[in-house]
């Protein structure tokens, strides 16, 4: 800290500290309505002039607390994140369903904004079997967009969906050499048969068409979902094409593309299963930018030959580029030209470094989102390959692209080193766009807004095929929830 900053602290207290009446408390978590796994809203820290800080006043700085007036214990975990920006990110999970929520937010004592936030009820926790019976109050109450342009584009192939024709001719094209979900929702049920040896991803699959189905009413639809990792569906638009769901799209793919699995588990088990998620990433961004190490920074396995390729750039420039593999699996034969192993990094030690390279593994490499949420840049390999949100970035806008074959990422990195104002600018934009676009609640909307989109191209009624099984859902006996909803007639 230099001394004039000193002198203006000195000078202006209230200027670097938080006012409980000034500072801002928004987000999805404070409406009873927006049911996620894990809720969420955010605290901006104004001081007593109107201004907001920019830097972090102490992780403790606000405390928050959730009571049920009706309950006298409330099971409810809470989670205070500081994004060090003067803004927090405050996170809970609920392990049962209440009438009434109060949310206390504090401030040395003092309640902050309108605190307390009445959440009126009741308010459903994620295992609440609960559906909202209209998919369009459902969505109102998400503020999900109006459409996802990755959707319209990937349906724009299909001018009708033939359930019938489908669930003969996919299995006989696909089924002997993949591995395949054949899915039907009816009456909001989720019914699965599977197809292929390696089906355990399923259970991805699975775990977000039971959580969509307590949430809201889904209509009848019916689909395949390839587990695998490439994308199935090569032949040409004029072609005959079946329609797969698939995590990964490609240029020379027609798969209709969903949030990854990763993505969608990460959302799905936050606090709890997963320790990389979108919100813990929020809060372990490492140094401010300019004490960050001035390196291009990665670690993984050894997926792609770009890989290989960039190794070996580190070892002739490890002034420039800091890039090991952590485990040999698809090149063993060549361990001891890229070599040695290095041992696993922490994801948020990655943020330690300033410079991040987002280069490929045996399809697009999945910890992208993550990457965006730092506050380090992006370096993104030019990719044939995208997840669902890719076409809304911008290269130079969100990330700096680098070639294929990697070869001008020496000069790229250089570039930002003697810019690094804009590249400074570059990362805050691709951070607020995960923080904006990637979240939990833009998850479920996709998802939702697929399902809906999809099953209004259907021309015959999906159907409980021979062979399938209910998908049950996970039973809540500890903290059974009473479903108060009204019924559609109601609601209309």
């Amino acid at each position: 800290m230099n001394n004039d900053v000193l002198i203006y602290s000195c000078l202006s207290p209230a200027a670097s500290v938080p006012a409980a009446d000034n500072s801002l408390v928004w987000g999805p978590g404070l409406e009873a309505n927006i049911v996620l796994p894990v809720r969420f809203f955010y605290i901006q820290a104004v001081d007593g002039s109107g201004k907001n800080l920019t830097t972090s006043p102490g992780e403790k700085t606000f405390e928050v607390k959730i009571v049920s007036p009706s309950e006298p214990f409330t099971r409810i975990w809470i989670q205070v994140l500081d994004r060090q920006d003067g803004s927090f990110l405050v996170r809970y999970r609920m392990y049962a369903t209440y009438t009434d929520l109060h949310i206390h937010v504090l401030l040395q004592d003092k309640h902050v904004a309108k605190s307390p936030f009445i959440l009126k009820g009741p308010v459903y926790h994620e295992g609440c079997l609960c559906p909202q019976p209209v998919g369009s109050v459902w969505e109102a109450h998400m503020r999900c967009p109006q459409s996802f342009a990755q959707i319209d584009r990937d349906l724009s192939l299909y001018t009708t969906v033939d359930p019938d024709l489908n669930a003969q001719e996919i299995p006989q094209r696909f089924g002997q050499r993949q591995s395949l979900c054949h899915y039907t929702v009816k009456d909001n049920k989720v019914y699965v048969k599977t197809f292929g040896e390696h089906v355990g991803f399923r259970i991805f699959m699975d775990a977000i068409l039971l959580s969509l189905t307590r949430k809201v009413r889904l209509p009848d639809v019916e689909f395949f979902v390839n587990l695998g990792d490439w994308p199935l569906e090569k032949r040409k638009p004029t072609e005959k094409l079946h329609p797969i769901f698939s995590w990964c799209g490609s240029n020379n793919t027609r798969d209709i593309v969903m949030p990854t699995y990763d993505l969608t588990e990460s959302v799905l088990e936050t606090m709890g299963r997963v320790s990389l998620d979108m919100m813990s990433v929020q809060a372990n961004t490492g140094p401010p930018w300019a004490e960050k190490n001035a390196t291009a920074f990665w670690r993984g396995r050894d997926s792609r030959q770009e890989r290989l390729e960039l190794v070996k750039l580190s070892r002739a420039h490890p002034d420039v580029i800091d890039a090991a593999f952590t485990n040999f699996f698809f090149f063993k034969h060549d361990e001891s030209l890229y070599g040695p192993l290095v041992k696993h990094v922490s994801f948020f030690d990655f943020f330690k470094y300033k410079y991040q390279i987002n280069i490929d593994g045996t399809v697009a490499a999945y910890r992208l989102p993550y990457l965006l949420a730092g506050d380090s840049v992006v370096f993104k390999q030019d990719s044939g390959y995208y997840e669902h949100f890719y076409k809304e970035l911008r290269p130079w806008e969100h990330y700096i692209p680098v070639r294929a074959d990697l070869g001008d990422l020496l000069e790229k990195i250089q570039w930002a080193r003697d810019h690094d104002d804009e590249a400074k600018t570059i990362a805050l934009a691709g951070q607020r766009f995960a923080r904006s676009q990637l979240m939990g609640d833009s998850i479920f909307c996709y998802y939702f807004k697929l399902f809906e989109a999809y099953a209004k191209l259907q021309v015959t009624e999906p159907k409980i095929r021979k062979g399938m099984e209910l998908v049950e859902q996970p039973a809540d006996d500890l903290f059974p929830c009473a479903c108060h909803r009204t019924t559609v007639k109601d609601e209309l």
